[in-house]
């Protein structure tokens, strides 16, 4: 499924757009790790749960958690929030 990565994490991707597949989101993250190393851990937290800087939309809806299901054909968004002073 399409997968679009923020620009705050395309130092791993070297592009805004990529492929990945599972059957929720924590597998697709796998996926992802398994593609970009090390791009999993900007993500998600150490115990699992998606760090407080990152949103992530499936099909433009709010995944609650990366328990989240998906199917093929979804779009998964990451969103990464600017901060800053």
């Amino acid at each position: 499924m399409k997968v679009l990565i923020p620009s705050s994490l395309r130092s791993y991707t070297e592009r805004g757009e990529t492929e990945a597949s599972g059957a929720t989101l924590a597998v697709l993250l796998v996926d992802l790790e398994r593609q970009y190393p090390g791009i999993r851990f900007r993500i998600i937290d150490e115990q699992d749960a998606i760090r407080p800087h990152i949103k992530i939309f499936v099909n433009r809806v709010q995944a609650p958690s990366i328990a989240a299901p998906l199917a093929p054909r979804d779009e998964v968004l990451v969103v990464a929030a600017l901060s800053g002073g």
